[in-house]
Order: structure tokens, then sequence, then C-alpha cells
């Protein structure tokens, strides 16, 4: 990353951190930029998410412990437009025979250095806006379930969080994944 690449991100992240406050009760921009210039590896990560349609934010559920992670959440009002029409996992990248998508969820979110959302952190999302009204998110899905052949997602509609299952090899336009980083 560039130096005016770099300006430009922080520059992004601080205005979109000022333009949405409630989010993120606590901690300061100062606090979070301090935390990312001792980390500069982060801006990578926080570049691919921004790249891919996420864009983050910091997003504080609870109360903020003062010294305790920065944590960055994809908040774009729907699944990042980049990280769209994807498996769960290797395992089900592989047992598709034909029509394979380009990567899975999983896959990527690694090589982004970014987790995907358990359930419970997207049902906490939620709580900070409405996300997902027209798409949906893989979520981290149990073991019990994956050694089924299932994985879950998650969305929003008639004002409420749903989770439903598919099977890993599935993938749809609509359906990406949402990350979350923490600092």
């Amino acid at each position: 990353m560039t130096a005016k690449e770099r300006q430009a991100l922080l520059e992004t992240l601080e205005a979109r951190f000022e333009r949405n406050m409630k989010r993120h009760p606590g901690p300061s921009w100062a606090d979070v930029r301090a935390r990312l210039d001792a980390k500069p590896k982060t801006l990578k990560a926080l570049q691919a998410m921004e790249a891919t349609g996420g864009e983050p934010d910091v997003i504080v559920i609870g109360q903020h412990q003062e010294g305790g992670p920065v944590v960055f959440c994809d908040c774009a009002a729907e699944s990042p437009t980049g990280r769209r029409s994807v498996c769960y996992d290797g395992a089900a990248l592989e047992s598709r025979k034909e029509n394979k998508p380009k990567t899975s969820a999983l896959q990527m979110a690694a090589e982004m250095g970014i987790d995907l959302l358990t359930e419970e952190q997207y049902r906490a999302l939620q709580t900070l806006g409405t996300f997902d009204t027209k798409t949906s998110s893989w979520v981290i899905t149990p073991p019990d379930v994956r050694s089924l052949g299932g994985a879950l997602f998650c969305d929003r509609r008639f004002g409420r969080v749903f989770v439903y299952h598919n099977g890993a090899e599935s993938y749809y336009a609509a359906r990406g994944f949402r990350g979350l980083l923490q600092v």
C-alpha cells in the first residue's frame, strides 16, 4: 500500500467513524488511530474489506473495555458486493463437480486477513443498524452442521433477523459474507 493509499483509507475510515457514532460509543478516533498506527499490517485487511464493498467501521457491542480490542466490521447495508457468489468453504468448493464459484467465503476471508461473523456477532451487528434486507451473509457454521454438509447464513426480513441453512456448496448472487477484524 502506498502512502497515498494509506492516507486515503485512513480518511475514509475516520469519516465513516464520525458519521456513525452510535455504532461505537466509547472509543475515540484518536484511540482507534493509535491502534492502527501500532499495527500497520491491519490496514491491508481493512483495505481489502473496503475494496470489496464492506464499508468497515468500528463497532461496539455492549460496553467498550478500556485497553480491549477495537473491532472493525463490515457495515455496508447489503452483503459486500465483491464477496458474493461464493460457497461456504474449501471442502464445499471441491465437492462441486461443475459451475464452481471462484472461491469460498472462508478462503476469501483468510486471504483478506479477516474472520466471518458468528451468528451471535451477526445478531449483535443488527442491533446497530439494518443490514441484509435484500441479500444474505454466510456465518460461521458449527462443526455438527458442517459435518452433515450444511452451512448457515443470515439475513434481515420483516424486521427480524433469520438464520437459515443451505448446502455448503451452494452459492447465489445475493449471498456473500461479512467480516470482522480485531485490532
